[in-house]
Formats: structure tokens, sequence, C-alpha cells
């Protein structure tokens, strides 16, 4: 069994294509042209078409000079996006993006994309919304679905806890 497994794993590999500098650097050019990408992204794909480290770091530094490649960038499109969009929070854009190593600075920087209005503002169309689905006549078990909706998407918790108490008052 165990030399059937390590002739299967050998013969696989040969069947995965091999690039030289200049057809990975134009796969790459078309792969980073499509969507904005982080270092990491464009690092795993390299290392996915099994090019070597010297390789790695000659096609990443061409992406870089051609403006292909950008950290800032692609932070401030990723902040951008994830609040538009899918509506997170500052600490979960700041998790995902901390994931993809972008620094300390350039987080800082994709945060001050989003409008401190209409942060507020969609915090509380979104409690709004989440209140109204939340079918719960206990208070206690209401407030604290709704804050589990609101901080597993990023809210800070100071603001969703102020929200829970306006949108739930005691009786």
């Amino acid at each position: 069994m165990g030399s059937l497994f390590l002739f299967t794993y050998i013969c696989n590999m040969s069947l995965q294509p091999s690039y030289t500098i200049k057809e990975a650097t134009h796969k790459l050019e078309q792969y980073c042209a499509y969507q904005e990408r982080c270092h990491k992204e464009v690092t795993k794909k390299l290392k996915d078409m099994g090019m070597i480290a010297d390789a790695r770091d000659l096609i990443i530094t061409h992406l870089i000079k051609e403006n292909y490649l950008n950290e800032e960038r692609f932070a401030q499109s990723f902040a951008r996006g994830k609040f538009n969009i899918k509506k997170w929070g500052k600490n979960r854009i700041v998790n995902e993006l901390k994931f993809r190593d972008i620094s300390i600075y350039n987080i800082k920087t994709a945060l001050k994309e989003i409008d401190e209005d209409q942060y507020i503002q969609t915090l509380n169309e979104l409690a709004s919304k989440r209140a109204n689905e939340v079918k719960e006549t206990n208070i206690y078990k209401k407030r604290k679905k709704i804050a589990d909706y609101l901080l597993y998407r990023g809210w800070e918790s100071h603001l969703v806890y102020e929200k829970v108490q306006e949108l739930t008052p005691k009786k």
C-alpha cells in the first residue's frame, strides 16, 4: 500500500506543469490585474505553481515595480469592500488584514477609507434589522443574540452594547 501511494505521488508531481520565469510573470500579472492581491496570496500562487524561492522573489519584485502588487492599495480596497458589501466592522477587517500579513501602517491607512458617519449608520441599520428578526421573548436572550451577531461581524464591543441597550430597553 505504501509503495503504491509513493508511485502515485511521484506520477502526480510530474503532471504539474512547469513554468519559465517569463510565463509565470505573465500569469501573475494577469492574476494581479484581475483584482487586488496581497503579497501572501501571490506567494502562495507562485508556490502552487512550483516556482523556486529565487524565482518567486524575482517575480514579486517585478510585480511591485510595475505596480501590479501594492499592499497599501490592497488593504484600502479590502477594507472598503468588506465594509460596504459585507457590512463588516473594523475589528473583523483588522483581523483579516493581519491574517494576510498586512503591515500595521497599511491597516491604519485602510481604516481611514471608512467614513465614521456611514460606519455608525451601518451599525444602526444592522442592529435594527437583527432586532426585528430575532423573535425572542426573553430580553436577555434577545440582547445576546443581537450582540453575538454584531460582534461576529467585527463591530466594536462598546458600540454593540450601547446599541443593544438602546434597542432593547428593560420594561
